[in-house]
């Protein structure tokens, strides 16, 4: 018989008020929930096989090329033979953020990168803006790279079998053509690398690392044989607005430093490894890049720079006078940013994969191949995006929508780590930032000041991106988060 005095037994999880919108916008993963779930996909698991020299080679292998072999020829005209010191500001600016992104890839070594560290420090919009805008960072350096690659593809042609692509045919509209299909077909050999697994893709991607290094080597030793200090007089004819301005667009040869990290979840040893990895990368980069650019503009005046994407070897062919050296770099380039491409994807497809996990994008970007331990169905679809991306839009639009989309999602990495110090002191960092919260405040501020220096349209571009990313979100992702209803404490305790 029931004491009618006592009140009556309610199910706490039942008759829980749900949090309201604001609340939910804000609700954060715990850092021990999304390390635990790492490697784990629909289907299958992601496979821990990379060591230290794999993750720089990763990280090497995403960032270098992409804006000596690429965009140098678009940069020199703004800066003039300043353009060094345009490497140099864009250097700083991912060292700072560089620093940030190997304390948190050590503390929260997961396939999300910035994604994830967001979602552990300020919340799933927050984080789910980051995730868009390493979207548009990856997704989007790949279409611009593939783009470069067809330039030096029919330089290649051209100096061995004496023919080139028709322009109907290697060019996107805007630009004289109708459909660039050497940068759809890079696109899907990088895919099918990626299609046999992290193993299989790191080994390629090494090799094609080593022949870059070698190719930037072998044109500063026989750039500099033309060099002319007289290319050096005015050293700032556009001053610091034109420096500034390359910059941010040498900023997208930054980009790809931290595609180590999105190898948090097939690392060994993450933990160590992984801000190793990005430390060596970027300090590798920045002074083969400052290197060949001041070498580059030493050997050819800057106003005679055009925006061809092949400069360095049109540079060769004109220094030695002969046409065998310019096709030889050529045919490094060739397979240097294809390495660029290969890797960039591989980031890509790991981001998504994260957000998958967690319910923001669709369950087929989660889905891991048994056999291969790679996410095929989410290689394909974003393979064939990025192709036909990279086939119909002209490289200067894709880099500078790349790089806005980088620098925001870096901005929030500097302000994640400084916000992760103070909500978990006591959690274990085998990588500290120093000076923390000064580097990473002043990684924030070259950010929005390199940001500042894009065009109007690049602005317009990234507002639209951005709109329709909210509205995905508040459409799908909001909905269908695993968030959305934590079946532990644990989730709710973090929050607090």
């Amino acid at each position: 018989m029931l004491d009618q005095g006592a009140p009556p037994h309610h199910d706490a999880t039942a008759t829980a008020p749900s949090p309201g919108l604001a609340a939910r916008l804000v609700r954060r993963k715990p850092v021990e929930r999304l390390v635990a779930e790492g490697g784990q996909g629909a289907g299958g698991s992601l496979r821990r096989s990379l060591g230290l020299w794999q993750l720089t080679m990763i990280s090497i292998g995403a960032t270098l090329g992409t804006g000596i072999f690429v965009v140098l020829g678009e940069a020199v005209p703004k800066a003039g033979p300043a353009v060094t010191l345009s490497f140099v500001i864009a250097g700083l600016t991912a060292l700072f953020s560089a620093l940030s992104y190997a304390e948190l890839a050590g503390t929260i070594p997961v396939a999300g990168s910035s994604y994830s560290y967001a979602y552990a420090t300020m919340g799933e919009l927050v984080a789910w803006i980051c995730g868009w805008c390493l979207v548009l960072e990856y997704g989007v350096s790949v279409a611009a790279v593939a783009v470069g690659w067809g330039e030096y593809l029919n330089e290649l042609l051209d100096g061995t079998i004496g023919v080139t692509l028709p322009a109907v045919l290697s060019a996107p509209p805007g630009d004289g053509g109708i459909f660039n299909l050497p940068a759809l077909i890079v696109v899907l050999l990088a895919m099918t690398f990626l299609l046999g697994g992290a193993r299989e893709s790191a080994r390629a991607n090494t090799i094609m690392v080593v022949v870059k290094i070698a190719a930037l080597v072998l044109f500063c030793a026989i750039g500099v044989q033309g060099f002319r200090s007289g290319n050096y007089e005015h050293f700032m004819p556009l001053g610091m607005a034109g420096v500034s301005a390359a910059g941010a667009t040498l900023f997208f040869s930054y980009i790809g430093f931290d595609a180590a990290s999105t190898a948090g979840e097939e690392a060994k040893n993450a933990q160590r490894d992984l801000p190793r990895a990005i430390m060596l990368s970027l300090i590798i980069v920045t002074v083969l890049y400052v290197l060949v650019a001041a070498v580059a503009v030493g050997a050819k005046p800057w106003r005679n720079f055009t925006d061809s994407e092949a400069s360095l070897a049109q540079i060769m062919t004109d220094v030695t006078g002969q046409s065998f050296w310019g096709t030889l770099l050529a045919f490094c380039a060739v397979v240097a940013i294809a390495s660029v491409v290969l890797t960039v994807l591989y980031g890509q497809t790991r981001v998504l994969f994260a957000m998958s996990r967690d319910g923001l994008v669709p369950k087929v970007f989660s889905k891991v191949h048994p056999k291969t331990g790679a996410p095929r169905a989410n290689t394909l679809i974003v393979s064939l995006f990025c192709g036909v991306l990279a086939a119909a839009i002209p490289l200067g639009q894709l880099a500078d929508a790349t790089s806005i989309g980088t620098l925001f999602a870096f901005a929030l990495v500097n302000v994640a780590v400084v916000v992760l110090r103070r909500t978990r002191p006591e959690m274990p960092r085998t990588f500290r930032v120093p000076l923390s919260p000064v580097l990473p405040a002043l990684g924030f501020g070259f950010c929005v000041w390199m940001m500042g220096s894009l065009s109007t349209v690049t602005w317009v571009v990234f507002g639209v991106w951005m709109a329709v990313g909210l509205v995905f979100y508040f459409v799908y992702g909001h909905r269908r988060s695993r968030l959305a209803t934590p079946d532990t404490s644990e989730v709710r305790t973090h929050q607090k």
